[in-house]
């Protein structure tokens, strides 16, 4: 039966005591041509609360149109927005677009087979075997994704690692695994303006570590980037092995789909052209205009709901898939940094955005599950089940159960658990992992994206915050210049981080002049001479 829930955000709700079938029935959607599946019936939502949003999402059909024909979407930036495109180019507003898309599609394919073939070879002659992708942000997390969903390193024509931060350590922990392979190394720097300084910071790093390997890195370099960036006139003028383009109306978070996520899936060996297809089809199905069969339009309205449309719950991922573990990392991306706004379209403050953390099932049983069903109840869980266990068949681990058996059995008793608490859940059920269906589920969540942007009323494909951090990190890079430029000015002399501060005549910045000596010490830029209390610490050049 079902029963009201007092405590609602939304008045009368549904408590589901216990879950039936009829509800189930009517919630449940199904789409066998897709091999996916949606279950929204362990949300509570009242029996007229679809038909309630069936005017905005309507709306938001109507938005989504629109951008897919070619409208400025990203007004801030007057901008197009155009990732749909890429699986579709002749959707693309004009032919000249619709030949960029197909064009460097077949520049990618050509360019792998022949890497793969052993056609283009590194600076000593040799066949490249290693792939070192370089980039941050969407320039890493779905190229991250998709190699490790995909990869099968028995049969991967490259094998692949990462540049994804500044972080010096992490920088020598993968260049370490390349210790001797540098010669069969194939990078791939990926920047739209070139100018992304932890980007920049890793090309450099890796420029040097080939050049320590007494390498041409040129050889041995390929560009991701926009026509004309600082990125595609280095590589023009240092004569890189490639050059492939990005587009200012793709925005990284929505990138994997092209250059940037295809060329290392390619150069991987992965069927990206099967990737295209299953996102192409999922575009086709949430196209729909009728809710109960548009399966993104269904979960924006029960992230509305779950979350009171203000971003009140956050939002668990539990693919119980280990081959999908990176897949809440690129959603955090997808969602928090398209709907995590201060203003709405109308310039209200509104301070909108739906915060995501999750790991995977059913590691998470022994991890956080205990505070999910009887800690603060401040999040829905996403679900998501795959129903192939593996290549080729499974043994017994006890009789007629295989490891497989036991994975769903976890999925299926966790969402119960969490049920019988008044924790709230969707899942959605795939029928394997394959291009086509990963394919499937970037579409799908790049389309939810869009309908509850819609639905909030705020513009999901502009990143004002990222650009001031930007800025914040430029203003310490400066500060730490003025402060090593002081110190050697001033030889002999010893400074507290107050009385440095005061003399760059930036009393208000003292904490910042602290933490970059400190950091500036540890790395034997400068001396310290410890002192009690801690902030009367010397230090000099």
């Amino acid at each position: 039966m079902l029963a009201c829930r007092a405590d609602s955000p939304h008045g009368s709700s549904l408590h589901l005591n216990p879950m039936t079938w009829t509800r189930f029935k009517t919630h449940y959607y199904q789409n066998a041509e897709l091999g996916l599946a949606l279950d929204i019936s362990r949300i509570p939502f009242p029996d007229a609360f679809l038909a309630s949003k069936e005017a905005a999402i309507q709306q938001a059909y109507a938005d989504m149109a629109a951008l897919e024909k070619g409208a400025i979407a990203n007004p801030d930036e007057n901008r197009m927005v155009g990732h749909y495109w890429l699986r579709s180019p002749q959707l693309a507003p004009t032919a000249e677009l619709t030949k960029e898309i197909t064009g460097t599609l077949a520049a990618i394919k050509a360019f792998a087979a022949e890497v793969h073939a052993g056609k283009i070879l590194g600076s000593t002659g040799k066949k490249f075997t290693q792939l070192l992708v370089i980039g941050i942000g969407g320039s890493a997390l779905g190229p991250q994704f998709v190699n490790h969903a995909l990869g099968r390193p028995a049969a991967d024509k490259m094998a692949v690692s990462f540049f994804d931060n500044t972080d010096p350590d992490g920088i020598d922990y993968v260049l370490g695994s390349l210790a001797g392979k540098l010669p069969e190394t194939l990078a791939v720097v990926i920047s739209k303006s070139g100018g992304t300084a932890e980007t920049r910071n890793g090309q450099l790093e890796a420029a040097a570590a080939f050049k320590a390997a007494g390498l041409d890195f040129t050889k041995h370099f390929v560009a991701v980037t926009g026509a004309g960036s600082k990125l595609d006139q280095t590589a023009i003028a240092q004569k890189w092995l490639a050059r492939f383009p990005m587009w200012d109306w793709v925005g990284g978070r929505t990138s994997e789909l092209s250059a940037v996520g295809l060329l290392p899936a390619a150069l991987q060996g992965i069927d990206i052209q099967a990737i295209l297809d299953g996102a192409a089809a999922a575009d086709a199905v949430t196209r729909s205009t009728k809710t109960s069969e548009n399966p993104a339009a269904l979960l924006a309205i029960m992230w509305f709901y779950a979350t009171d449309g203000k971003g009140a719950k956050d939002m668990v991922v539990l693919p119980y898939k280990d081959r999908l573990l990176l897949f809440s990392r690129y959603l955090q991306q997808l969602v928090m940094e398209s709907l995590g706004k201060e203003f709405d379209l109308k310039g209200n403050v509104v301070n909108q955005g739906i915060a995501v953390y999750g790991n995977k099932g059913s590691t998470d049983q022994h991890a956080y599950v205990q505070q999910l069903r009887e800690g603060v109840n401040n999040f829905f869980v996403t679900f998501i089940e795959v129903l192939k266990d593996r290549e080729g068949a499974s043994f017994d681990v006890d009789p007629g159960v295989t490891t497989g058996d036991f994975l769903q059995g976890f999925y299926l008793g966790t969402r119960d658990a969490l049920s019988e608490k008044d924790r709230h859940s969707i899942s959605i059920t795939l029928a394997d992992v394959s291009p086509r269906s990963l394919g499937i589920l970037i579409a799908l969540y790049e389309r939810v994206v869009g309908f509850y942007a819609s639905l909030v009323g705020i513009n999901a494909y502009h990143q004002p915050g990222v650009e001031a951090g930007k800025k914040a990190a430029g203003g310490v890079i400066a500060l730490k210049l003025q402060i090593t430029d002081k110190l050697k000015a001033s030889a002999g002399q010893s400074f507290t981080a107050e009385a440095l501060a005061a003399a760059l005549s930036a009393p208000e910045k003292a904490e910042l002049v602290f933490k970059i000596l400190e950091h500036l010490a540890a790395n034997g830029a400068v001396r310290k001479i410890a002192q009690s209390p801690w902030f009367e610490s010397v230090y000099s050049a």
